[in-house]
């Protein structure tokens, strides 16, 4: 038997995955890391904490298989996407990784508007301005840390620093470098203009590969770090997002993913570069060659959830707190929520707006509130769905992973409201598994991701939307698009009083 590895390089955690040729994962390791908020809106990581942790669970993985080192043909990364690693001449880091999540760039997100203007910059990269990404990190550095911008060589993000120290080799592939702001996503290059716009040497950028290219084989050094055999062959890998959806078997029109976690994500498969969603969700270069994903992000979707326990039932666990969700009936008994918790990313890239719980009364259990949480998660995460659907995309079946794929009612809450059939899978690793796959492919197990998925992708249990439920879920909706116009006013003028 043949093995691979994915590595899937989180933002808390690196879980790492050892499977089969048959798809089965035969190990799996986690290692965490913590993060560094030295200021409200900034979040940090330090690099060599990916590096030593993804080391150390390389490690206890091999010691603990009791196969053949050589068997374990390839490793590829999936990773958390948009962090900005600023390497030096010597390759090593010169400050702190930004993350995804650290929202200190507003001012460069104006300051890119200004320089390339809204609508080149979404015909280029097919994305808005956002904090999020890395280019705003980029300026933020040159204009506030000069004396460590001068020293920049290159950058690149989380998971190919953690590839490049264990290969030497410098590499971005093109999923993750869609997230920068400074890929031209159709033409899959890097965008001089872009740079020269913003005085920013295009040579900064790093080589562009495709997600299972082989970059290289393990160094000797890293090879005995690890005990993995120096010939284990090293696959490029993708943005987590990408590698989710190829774990999922996002692989061709018509299909899409509905992913809870902290923050939850509707994504769907593109054929082309040509739609136009004018920047209303994210368009991304996927982990398949020559093929695009688009995707709606809910910032705090999982997040909601985890909140709710953690005020008002500490010491209870998820499936306790969730049991009671059957007896309520769908609309929480006139309660509505809206999950804007740390602001909200799609449809209104809002950092200031808040979450509502709209018309509570006396008659309200915390069974309803439980309920209504779910169902404003999905309403949000709904909101993506309806912008595609708007464009002419048929989504009629959505692969749910993730937190939401771990509680029946609410598989049936999101069939519900989607009005769409929703899939639960028989094993789901996501982006670990999508890791796998890239170097399952890769090492030539098969001819294609798609056979890949086929072997390694099963569904085990499918939920039909429920035509009365789905009726009253629509005009639920309705209600609840409302909200955000109503409160975003009320929302600004409370953020000075704010901690």
């Amino acid at each position: 038997m043949k093995y691979v590895i994915g590595v899937d390089l989180g933002t808390s955690a690196v879980k790492i995955l050892l499977v089969d040729q048959l798809g089965s994962v035969v190990q799996e390791v986690s290692k965490s890391y913590s993060l560094i908020q030295e200021k409200t809106g900034y979040s940090e990581q330090a690099p060599q904490d990916w590096v030593d942790q993804t080391v150390a669970g390389l490690s206890d993985l091999v010691q603990s298989f009791n196969g053949n080192v050589v068997d374990i043909e390839g490793i590829s990364f999936s990773g958390q996407m948009h962090g900005l690693v600023l390497l030096d001449e010597h390759q090593e880091p010169l400050r702190h990784a930004i993350l995804w999540n650290d929202t200190r760039t507003t001012e460069q997100c104006k300051q890119i508007y200004e320089a390339v203007g809204e609508e080149r910059l979404l015909d280029i990269t097919k994305n808005p301005a956002l904090e999020g990404f890395t280019l705003p990190k980029i300026l933020w550095v040159k204009q506030n840390e000069p004396h460590i911008y001068e020293k920049a060589a290159s950058f690149v993000l989380p998971k190919d620093y953690v590839r490049l120290k264990l290969t030497g080799a410098l590499h971005m592939e093109y999923s993750d470098a869609a997230g920068t702001l400074m890929l031209d996503v159709a033409n899959k290059a890097w965008s001089s203009e872009v740079c020269e716009q913003l005085d920013i040497d295009v040579d900064l950028c790093p080589p562009l590969v495709a997600s299972h290219a082989e970059v290289g084989t393990l160094t000797p050094e890293m090879a005995k770090a690890t005990g993995l055999s120096v010939d284990t062959k090293v696959f490029a890998g993708g943005a987590d997002n990408a590698c989710g959806a190829i774990g999922s078997g996002i692989l061709e029109e018509g299909k899409s993913l509905c992913s809870i976690g902290t923050s939850g994500v509707v994504l769907s498969y593109e054929e082309n570069n040509d739609k136009d969603f004018g920047g209303k969700v994210h368009y991304f270069n996927h982990g398949e060659e020559s093929a695009y994903y688009t995707m709606g992000v809910t910032l705090s979707a999982g997040y909601s959830l985890t909140w709710f326990k953690e005020v008002f039932a500490k010491e209870e666990s998820f499936d306790e707190l969730v049991a009671d969700v059957h007896t309520v009936s769908p609309g929480s008994d006139g309660l509505l929520f809206t999950p804007y918790l740390v602001g909200e990313r799609t449809p209104h890239a809002d950092a200031n707006i808040r979450a509502s719980f709209i018309g509570m009364d006396s008659s309200h259990e915390r069974k309803h509130f439980v309920r209504a949480v779910l169902e404003g998660i999905t309403f949000s995460l709904h909101e993506s769905i309806e912008i595609f659907r708007e464009s002419g995309k048929t989504i009629d079946s959505i692969i749910s992973i993730g937190g939401g794929a771990k509680n029946e009612d609410w598989l049936q809450m999101q069939a519900d409201i989607f009005n769409a059939e929703v899939v639960k899978l028989t094993s789901e690793q996501g982006p670990g598994m999508g890791a796998a796959m890239l170097a399952a492919y890769g090492c030539g197990w098969f001819e294609s991701l798609q056979d890949c998925s086929k072997a390694f992708v099963k569904q085990a249990k499918t939920y039909q939307p429920n035509p009365d439920r789905v009726e009253r879920y629509q005009a639920l909706f309705d209600v609840y698009k409302q909200v955000y116009a109503q409160t975003q006013a009320m929302n600004e003028q409370l953020v000075p009083f704010r901690k």
